[in-house]
């Protein structure tokens, strides 16, 4: 598909539908956290209800606002159509997904039949990068939540996950100050990229963000992304 040089988030959001074959949806890089609120609020603003599971503790409501007043909406109308729950360890994230997040959507199904409750999963690896907490016990804890994520895609949950700077390589891989590979973020980062249906890639310039789709049937570049 083409778009102009300089399209708006709302346009690329309109490529961005979820279907049967793309219901997992990967944003990562700068600015990831702010993106995820503005995506929140236009998705509220498309009658839409949204439940974010924030486990980087970057959501933030004024983005949601700030986006509403642009878009001569109420804020409290768009507010009230996103349900937040926050992750402070990895065990409380894995434990969202795979317990709490059924009992949200039917708490949002049961209150507008018009759209399926859409999931922004924001920072899915950030608990799982603890240093306090061994990769043995990571690992398997990652791949039940990536499960759990996969069996309700195919249920037709939609999943936007959102990642902030994470430092992905050609190879899948990244390095500590050392040089040395850090095997447990190199390991969630890959399957993460892995699982994902769509992932595109965010960057900070003096012109704007910029989104690079890195992962789909055809490779898109989309430039100067205005918020």
């Amino acid at each position: 598909m083409d778009l102009p040089v300089e399209s708006s988030v709302d346009q690329i959001l309109l490529q961005l539908i979820p279907t049967a074959t793309s219901r997992k949806i990967l944003f990562w890089g700068e600015g990831a956290g702010e993106i995820s609120s503005y995506i929140a609020g236009w998705m509220a603003g498309q009658g839409i209800d949204v439940v974010v599971l924030d486990g980087a503790n970057r959501f933030d409501p004024y983005v949601v606002s700030s986006f509403a007043k642009k878009a001569l909406i109420p804020p409290e109308s768009l507010l009230k159509r996103i349900r937040i729950a926050r992750a402070f360890t990895c065990y409380q994230m894995a434990t969202l997904v795979e317990e709490k997040l059924i009992a949200l959507l039917r708490q949002e199904e049961a209150v507008s039949q018009a759209y399926k409750p859409w999931v922004i999963l924001l920072g899915p690896i950030t608990t799982f990068l603890d240093e306090d907490v061994p990769e043995r016990e990571s690992r398997p804890l990652f791949e039940r939540m990536l499960r759990k994520m996969e069996e309700m895609a195919m249920d037709r949950v939609s999943f936007f996950l959102f990642q902030p700077n994470p430092p992905f390589t050609k190879f899948g891989k990244t390095q500590n100050r050392g040089g040395f590979v850090n095997s447990k973020r190199a390991f969630l980062e890959r399957r993460l990229f892995q699982i994902s249906d769509r992932v595109w890639r965010i960057s900070l310039g003096d012109e704007g963000p910029k989104m690079i789709l890195g992962k789909s049937a055809e490779l898109n570049i989309i430039e100067n992304c205005k918020l």
